[in-house]
């Protein structure tokens, strides 16, 4: 049986605008398991970006509880917060957030640098990083000279440099054509199937959800089918 990595338990986020109380989300409940390749659809408002605030620890819940390898982290400190997500979970942004002035080689390094690793090792690291993703041809080029797909899959090294139990794809493919966005899936599920990797998946591209191996749609903060 496999192991649940994150559960969320009755889990309700409210935010107050003026006088008004928006509840984002409203009594999620969700286990996910290792090696659960989950896609989250929903329109927008649906609640799915606080979801995965919530499950990547970048927010905390107004009520329930959220576990991560069965530690309450809806009662933690922001300080021991930061520790899971440094350690545990690794984070693919619709925005790349590369630096610009860095190469791609040196942009995956750039997280190696908190791991006590020694130049050469991290250097070693970051080039495996980058083979695996398909871009060993690409390394010293920076930003401005991949493509929008290219940058992704440097964004997606990158998230890979703590080893996370569990990658965040916030968006993943919204910046990019379809090709580049097939193609950039296409990384995702290798890394579902030959790393093992666990993968949590935010698209309002239905076609695209569609090749997560499991399902769930959100409306007005609430889990409508497929958990």
């Amino acid at each position: 049986m496999k192991k649940t990595i994150i559960s969320l338990k009755d889990v309700w986020k409210t935010y107050q605008m003026g006088e008004v109380e928006v509840n984002a989300l409203r009594g999620i409940s969700l286990d996910v398991n290792e090696g659960d390749f989950l896609a989250i659809t929903g329109s927008s408002g649906s609640g799915k970006s606080t979801m995965m605030n919530l499950v990547g620890c970048l927010d905390l819940p107004s009520k329930g509880s959220i576990f991560l390898d069965g530690k309450d982290i809806s009662k933690l400190h922001e300080s021991d917060l930061a520790k899971i997500r440094g350690k545990k979970i690794g984070f693919i942004f619709q925005q790349f957030n590369l630096i610009p002035n860095l190469s791609a080689l040196e942009n995956v390094m750039l997280p190696l640098d908190f791991q006590n690793l020694s130049d050469e090792d991290a250097k070693k690291k970051a080039v495996s990083l980058l083979k695996l993703v398909g871009l060993s041809d690409r390394m010293h080029h920076r930003p401005s000279q991949l493509s929008g797909g290219q940058q992704q899959r440097v964004a997606i090294a990158r998230a890979l440099s703590n080893d996370p139990e569990v990658i965040l794809a916030d968006e993943p493919t919204g910046n990019l054509d379809s090709k580049s966005g097939s193609d950039v899936m296409g990384v995702l599920e290798d890394l579902w199937n030959k790393e093992g990797k666990t993968i949590i998946m935010v698209t309002h591209d239905l076609i695209l959800a569609e090749r997560g191996k499991r399902k769930i749609h959100l409306k007005d903060g609430q889990i409508m089918k497929g958990a």
